[in-house]
């Protein structure tokens, strides 16, 4: 069977609604907290699968979070081999990163559900599957495109995901996220946030019950398509 490593920064924050696809492709998933698993020495280029997932740091955060570099290193060995990666929200910053890409601290938040505006090369491929589907951000971090990937989705404010070839996928928002009950820790952890964006606790929950289970289902029919063009 093959390996899938999954690098979570937070308890809340594991792979959702994404598991089934990947467990259905025949992959064996391994969950790692990567801010206590010393990333220096961390082991990423055996998983047939590299799946690194969100958090509330920032990239640029390495005083607070001095592995955040390692991880940065391990990703980047991981990348020049062209072995399949997989980043949602940090874990694409952290990928931009690896890349050479500048992450920083954006204008605005993004939280709450929205559609992505896809672009020539998102239709044409896995991303295509969340057309006028309702997903879920959380971040208020943004990168630079990367040289050498395609863009293929946007908002008005950010640039939302990229893919390098058949092997790597980044993805800033959350279709992982709609039917997963952790999502209540996202709105106990983050009140200061969803205030700052207008919102609320309850307004949110109310938007994940109704347009939650949609995009979850839009989510992983994009990683099971996405998985089943990775080159090995």
């Amino acid at each position: 069977m093959k390996r899938a490593l999954v690098l979570r920064h937070v308890e809340h924050e594991g792979i959702a609604g994404y598991r089934e696809p990947i467990e259905a492709a025949g992959y064996a998933i391994e969950r790692v907290a990567a801010h206590h698993a010393g990333c220096a020495r961390l082991d990423t280029m055996s998983p047939d699968l590299l799946v690194i997932m969100g958090g509330p740091m920032g990239v640029y955060d390495t005083d607070r979070y001095p592995w955040l570099s390692e991880e940065i290193a391990v990703i980047r060995r991981r990348l020049a081999a062209d072995l399949p990666t997989l980043g949602v929200c940090l874990g694409s910053q952290l990928i931009a990163a690896a890349l050479g890409a500048e992450v920083r601290r954006g204008p605005v938040r993004e939280i709450g559900f929205a559609t992505v505006t896809l672009t020539n090369a998102g239709k044409a491929g896995p991303l295509r599957h969340l057309k006028d589907v309702e997903v879920l951000h959380w971040h208020g971090d943004t990168f630079d495109v990367p040289d050498d990937v395609e863009l293929l989705a946007t908002t008005v404010s950010y640039a939302q995901a990229f893919a390098r070839g058949r092997n790597l996928l980044a993805l800033q928002f959350h279709a992982e996220m709609g039917e997963d009950e952790r999502f209540e820790h996202w709105l106990a952890n983050d009140g200061a946030d969803i205030a700052e964006v207008g919102s609320t606790p309850e307004a949110l929950r109310a938007a994940h019950d109704r347009l939650g289970p949609p995009a979850v289902v839009a989510g992983r029919a994009m990683i099971g398509e996405w998985l089943g063009g990775l080159v090995s």
